[in-house]
């Protein structure tokens, strides 16, 4: 069975940008069981965690990879490197395990799969991508949020 690549907040790692985790005891158990890899994009683009919270501003994740958007925290900073960097940490760590799928967490800015933030701050989704979540689908991985990894299994 091929591994899976999977959002390491998931796991229970406390890596999301306010330092905690979204922890889903059935991805858990896939990683225990050898059948996942965490991976946190934001921390291997080199960002803390905590982090200040950060949007997609001007489209989704490919938008960011094709440089027609910016990826910016709610205090204005520019972090669209670290996010480009950690979504090309997060595809080779997948190419070296030959990861076919991935299962990442829904609205992030790096791993949404469907829905992201719309930049403004104010809770309101839309429809697209995260960088990660684009970088991988343009690599042939399948991506899935957990909602929707959950109505697979």
């Amino acid at each position: 069975m091929k591994k899976k690549l999977v959002s390491a907040c998931f796991a229970g790692i406390h890596c999301r940008y306010d330092g905690k985790h979204n922890r889903v005891e059935q991805i858990q158990e896939l990683i225990k069981r050898g059948e996942a890899v965490p991976v946190c994009p934001e921390q291997l683009g080199g960002l803390s965690t905590p982090r200040k919270p950060a949007e997609i501003v001007g489209g989704d994740g490919h938008d960011v990879l094709d440089g027609k958007a910016k990826v910016v925290t709610v205090d204005g900073e520019d972090v669209t490197e670290a996010f480009v960097r950690g979504a090309y940490e997060a595809l080779h760590v997948a190419q070296m395990l030959g990861v076919e799928e991935a299962i990442l967490k829904e609205k992030s800015p790096s791993c949404g799969n469907c829905i992201v933030y719309d930049g403004t701050f104010q809770g309101v989704k839309k429809a697209g991508q995260g960088v990660t979540a684009a970088l991988l689908k343009r690599h042939g991985i399948k991506v899935m949020s957990e909602e929707e990894w959950k109505q697979e299994s």
